[in-house]
């Protein structure tokens, strides 16, 4: 987060996950439809209803936060104490690591090899768990490569999991880049092992409304309102009803942030078909790949990205593979294609 924040910046910016920002100006709100005081109540009802209703759970299996981070932190907390043994994909994204370790859970890891494209090994998964595990830890799309897990497979992890008594933590920012009208969610396969956490921010670029939420079993769901008690006491209304509006309105930001994606993700694909310094698999869906660096030490390409080319990546050590880099194309078209073309020259000239 603070490479993120504070060293990710760069004239051509290929660093970003997330799509690119939507304003206030292109959502149609004016201040007027703002307030400043909520009612009185547990959460907004609006919101935790439009979100109900989008992913077709009942409102009461809703729990809104601030951004998916936080409903990772709220989820993860509601769902095992210090000291429980919770198993964690590995590479994953670097906040569900240290979050864990934050709180204390006894962390145990199973792999997605790159040799399978960063599925999910089930039979590594099978023999990491035990009857002390608490929970599951998973992104679908996978943080850092795109890679999608499919329902079958998520099956199999729920009944692996239920066998034990345990639960399966979903995070599913990057699958709202499948742009469904009736998103699926894990949740679906079984409510009371699963639970999701989401929010607007990285297919529809809302980052700063800050409208995250987890889908749980109420008594998770319950939990998790304490939780924020102890740590938010409540959201901030503008947020909660600028969240409500994006809700109405997010056919129309899916269908600008999927066209710009689709010739984004065109662009990057030719680039990287026309050289032979970055070995990468091709996702079917999202903003990022996650290339080897070869022919180089990855730290020193991405050194020289940044001070002869102008040019960002997110290093892979973040994702605990030092030899690969993350590219994110969620930007816009033109800032994209200005970004590839130096990228393109810099794997040439290197």
């Amino acid at each position: 987060m603070e490479f993120a924040k504070l060293r990710s910046a760069a004239k051509h910016n290929l660093a970003n996950s997330g799509m690119a920002g939507f304003t206030m100006a292109e959502l149609g709100v004016s201040i007027e439809q703002l307030e400043i005081n909520p009612p009185p109540g547990i959460g907004y009802e609006p919101l935790n209803r439009a979100i109900a209703e989008r992913y077709r759970v009942p409102v009461e299996c809703v729990a809104p936060a601030l951004g998916t981070s936080m409903a990772n932190y709220f989820a993860l907390a509601a769902c095992a104490d210090p000291g429980d043994e919770v198993l964690i994909e590995q590479p994953t994204y670097a906040l569900l690591l240290d979050t864990s370790r934050y709180l204390g859970f006894n962390i145990k890891r199973f792999q997605r090899p790159a040799k399978t494209n960063y599925q999910v090994d089930l039979a590594d998964l099978k023999r990491q768990i035990s009857s002390r595990t608490k929970l599951i830890v998973i992104c679908n799309l996978h943080n850092p490569t795109s890679a999608l897990t499919l329902e079958s497979t998520l099956r199999e992890i729920g009944e692996t999991a239920r066998k034990v008594g345990a639960r399966v933590l979903v995070d599913e920012v990057y699958r709202e880049m499948l742009w469904e009208s009736e998103p699926k969610s894990a949740f679906h396969l079984d409510p009371e092992v699963f639970l999701s956490t989401n929010s607007l921010t990285k297919a529809y670029g809302l980052s700063g409304i800050r409208c995250g939420w987890v889908l749980a079993a109420p008594e998770i769901v319950e939990r998790i309102w304490h939780l924020e008690d102890l740590h938010m006491g409540t959201n901030a209304h503008p947020a909660e009803l600028l969240g409500v509006i994006a809700f109405e309105k997010l056919m129309q930001i899916s269908a600008v942030q999927k066209q710009r994606l689709d010739e984004n993700r065109r662009m990057l694909r030719e680039v990287l078909e026309a050289q032979s310094r970055l070995e990468y698999f091709w996702p079917e869906h999202g903003t990022v790949v996650f290339p080897k660096v070869v022919g180089m030490k990855p730290a020193e390409f991405v050194a020289r990205l940044r001070s002869d080319y102008e040019l960002s990546v997110v290093p892979g050590e973040f994702f605990e593979e030092p030899q690969r880099v993350r590219i994110g194309v969620g930007g816009t078209t033109q800032s994209v294609k200005a970004a590839l073309q130096q990228l393109q020259r810099a794997v040439n000239e290197m």
